[in-house]
């Protein structure tokens, strides 16, 4: 059914129909734009009615309410088209504007390298290839020459083994020059050496003249932490105005997915440069200790390549701040990208703790202090099935040995020695092997008091094996 502008009905309503359409067709009518001249500049704007002829719009009627709506309709159908032509040339319009701000943008840039901090977003983010640059004098190679216990059918013995490392520079004080590296990096060591990333490539040519000695100044082995240290008299001064100090990152600011570079002495070939993100923060990891037992610690795990040699080196920010030092990788069948690293804030006080100490060679056996008890290891796991701390449980003191003499009580469980923790027997005389009879010592034991363990410091004059009748 079909009405007038006055609501009356029309009974040929095609014919009435076709009529209006045609009357807003021509009120709607485009006209060609004029063909750009091949030598005149394109010019766009955000008129989307360019290159069309402006109509006066059509008067308004009174009344004709159905009449507007078909009239409505056609239009918008016949506009529509129209503004999508129109759009159709401002789209071409943005894209060319996009194209031209991007070859700008390369103009003045240069040549943009597609790289891992292509994905940075964060303020002050650099480059691998910057973070290497800057941070590769930090990190050096490490190696221990000393001896390893081996079991057999016939029995234990000992041969000489070589390992490698890594380890940061972190610091200097008035004689030496300060590396942090891992424990189990330095550990049972008779000679280690330090080589700075500048002097590899003659290292490598059989110059070991650029291999600088090293000494063992403290160490945590429950966190698998060492602080090493060259004498300054022995860094010639072309090394030393290559050589810096690491730069401190927050490791607890780290992010899930946050990309990190891994500087090590990978397989003992020289410093090379990973790259990879953080997989997971607090991963708790149980390990077999260096001197026997068991160690928990929470670490950074990361997907960046951490190998056998990689230990002790740095794992950087995309800032170039140490956030970590790369400690373990699990090795097995089916594993591919789980390295860890002990994160830097969590031993910030610890290694600030071992920097203080007193530089310390092993003794010769002669020379050797000795303490004089019976004791046997409290491990994880012991520790967890009976609620004991976890140190070195003291059986018995020795007979007129200093640890009898001292005030050192069966039962009390040793933990550290000049606030170096030790865990195992093993580790307790690893520690003793840096003291001279003579000197005085001071073991922190947790003492069972009631039904709890309280801190108790014991002060202990060392012996000698010879002056307590054991011979060597």
């Amino acid at each position: 059914m079909m009405f007038d502008e006055n609501g009356k009905y029309i009974e040929d309503g095609t014919a009435h129909a076709e009529a209006v359409e045609a009357e807003a067709v021509e009120a709607a009518e485009v006209t060609k734009a004029e063909p750009i001249s091949e030598k005149s500049e394109p010019h766009f704007t955000n008129d989307f009615t360019t290159g069309f002829e402006k109509t006066e719009k059509p008067k308004k009627k009174k009344g004709g309410f159905f009449k507007a709506v078909l009239a409505t309709a056609v239009c918008a159908a016949v506009a529509g088209a129209a503004f999508s032509f129109a759009m159709g040339i401002a789209d071409s319009a943005v894209e060319k504007i996009k194209l031209k701000t991007t070859q700008e943008a390369l103009s003045e840039a240069g040549e943009i390298k597609l790289s891992y901090s292509a994905m940075a977003t964060e303020e002050g983010e650099l480059s691998i290839e910057k973070i290497a640059e800057a941070c590769l004098p930090s990190v050096v190679s490490i190696t221990n020459k000393g001896v390893s216990e081996v079991m057999t059918f016939f029995g234990n013995y000992q041969t000489e083994s070589v390992s490698s490392g890594s380890g940061i520079i972190i610091g200097e004080n008035d004689s030496e020059l300060l590396i942090v590296t891992n424990y189990h990096v330095v550990a049972d060591s008779k000679e280690l050496t330090v080589v700075f990333s500048h002097d590899e490539a003659a290292v490598q040519q059989g110059d070991d003249s650029y291999m600088n000695l090293a000494k063992v100044k403290g160490y945590d082995a429950d966190k698998d932490i060492a602080v090493i240290a060259v004498n300054l008299d022995e860094i010639s001064q072309e090394a030393k105005s290559k050589i810096k100090v690491a730069t401190i990152g927050d490791s607890k600011a780290i992010k899930l997915g946050s990309g990190v570079v891994a500087i090590g002495n990978s397989l003992g070939y020289g410093q090379s440069v990973t790259h990879g993100i953080i997989s997971a923060v607090d991963r708790i990891v149980t390990m077999d200790g260096v001197k026997g037992g068991e160690i928990s610690n929470k670490y950074i795990q990361t997907d960046a390549a951490i190998n056998s040699g990689n230990s002790g080196g740095a794992l950087l920010n995309m800032k170039g701040e140490l956030i970590g030092i790369n400690s373990a990788k699990i090795a097995a069948s089916g594993v591919e990208g789980m390295g860890y690293a002990i994160p830097i804030t969590d031993v910030e006080e610890l290694i600030g703790e071992l920097m203080a100490m007193k530089t310390r060679d092993i003794v010769p056996e002669e020379k050797r202090g000795y303490l004089g008890i019976y004791g046997t290891d409290v491990t994880a796991s012991a520790s967890q099935m009976y609620g004991m701390p976890q140190g070195v449980f003291v059986q018995e003191a020795i007979e007129n040995s200093p640890a009898a003499k001292s005030e050192l009580m069966q039962g009390d469980i040793i933990v550290e020695i000049d606030n170096v923790s030790v865990s195992t027997m093993a580790a307790l005389q690893d520690r003793l092997a840096h003291y001279e009879a003579g000197e005085t010592i001071t073991l922190t034991v947790k003492r069972l008091e009631g039904r709890s363990y309280t801190d108790v410091e014991v002060s202990v004059t060392l012996g000698s094996k010879k002056d307590a009748g054991i011979e060597e």
